[in-house]
């Protein structure tokens, strides 16, 4: 059974992988949460995937700073909250429990606390082209 389970966490990690991947090229689709739940799911399902992900270099740009240091730009935190509230609003119009309904409220609450102020927000670091040939 902890077999199958890891490989079901493995299989949604690559999945989601391949959504963050996704949404590096289309702007609607947010990259960095998908990257983080492919984090979460590697870690829970393989210590051998989850080294793998964490020495990419889609993890190092996208998502480390974010667990590490506990930092990410604004446009990050914006689009991961976004992606979390979507995804909590419909599991909360689609379950017919109230107590279902009233603990995915806490969850998203808990979700705003954390990203709002435990999360330190930074200027996001655009280079130019020039300038990394001229430092060279």
């Amino acid at each position: 059974m902890k077999k199958m389970i890891n490989g079901i966490c493995v299989g949604f990690g690559f999945l989601s992988v391949g959504l963050g991947v996704l949404g590096i090229v289309l702007p609607l689709l947010p990259t960095t949460p998908f990257l983080l739940l492919a984090a979460a799911l590697f870690a829970r399902g393989s210590q051998k995937f989850h080294d793998w992900f964490t020495e990419t270099s889609i993890y190092k740009r996208y998502i480390e700073d974010a667990v590490k240091k506990k930092e990410m730009t604004a446009q990050a935190k914006r689009n991961s909250l976004l992606t979390i509230s979507f995804l909590l609003l419909i599991g909360f119009i689609f379950s017919p429990l109230w107590y279902a309904k009233a603990l995915i409220a806490v969850i998203w609450t808990g979700h705003l606390y954390y990203y709002l102020f435990r999360i330190k927000t930074i200027k996001e670091i655009k280079i130019k082209v020039g300038e990394i040939q001229d430092e060279c």
